[in-house]
C-alpha cells in the first residue's frame, strides 16, 4: 500500500488556493488527527441559513505584512481540538483544497491563533492519510524549492531552477 504514497519531509510547501494562498510553508505532523491554520479577524456569520466565517491569514512566519484578506467560507463543524500540550479548545472546522506539488484534494483545517507556534500550517495525519508518506529526516521532498535546491546541492553543483510551486 506504502507503494503509491508519495514521500513528503517533515515540513513542505503546500497552497490553499480555495482561500488565495498561493505558498505557505506547512508542518507535516502525524501526531496530530486535525490541520490547523493560524487566522485572525474571525468573524462567524449567517449566509443562506448556513454558518460562515471570515478571516484574514498571515502565510508567512513572523511576518504580518501580507495578508490573505478576506476568506470567506461555510463552517464545516465545530470541535474540541486538543493540542500537544494537552490544551483543549473549541475550534472552527472548515474544509478547503490543499496543494502539495501537483497534487489537489480536499482536507479538513481548524481555525486556530498559531502565531507563536514555528509553523502557520500544520497538516494533520487525516489529511496526509492514504496519499502521503512522512520521511522525518527530509524537507521540501515534494515542493522542491530554489531555496532548498541551492541549501542541498553539492558546491560545484549548479543550481537547477524548479517550475513547481
Amino acid at each position: 500500500m506504502t507503494q503509491n504514497l508519495k514521500t513528503a519531509g517533515w515540513r513542505e510547501w503546500a497552497s490553499l488556493p480555495d482561500l488565495g494562498v498561493g505558498r505557505i510553508k506547512a508542518k507535516l505532523d502525524t501526531g496530530a488527527r486535525t490541520s490547523a491554520l493560524h487566522v485572525f479577524n474571525t468573524e462567524v456569520y449567517e449566509k443562506n441559513n448556513r454558518e460562515w466565517v471570515r478571516f484574514e491569514i498571515h502565510p508567512i512566519q513572523e511576518n504580518d505584512a501580507l495578508i490573505c484578506e478576506s476568506c470567506s467560507v461555510p463552517i464545516l463543524d465545530k470541535r474540541t481540538v486538543t493540542s500537544s500540550t494537552g490544551h483543549s479548545e473549541h475550534r472552527i472546522i472548515i474544509e478547503t483544497t490543499i496543494q502539495m506539488g501537483k497534487d489537489l484534494w480536499p482536507i479538513e483545517v481548524s481555525l486556530a491563533n498559531r502565531d507563536q507556534m514555528g509553523f502557520r500550517f500544520l497538516i494533520g495525519r487525516t489529511a496526509l492519510a492514504n496519499r502521503i508518506l512522512v520521511d522525518p529526516s527530509n524537507s521540501y521532498l515534494i515542493s522542491d524549492t530554489r531555496r532548498h535546491r541551492r541549501k542541498n546541492r553539492k558546491k560545484d553543483e549548479p543550481l537547477e531552477l524548479s517550475s513547481q510551486m
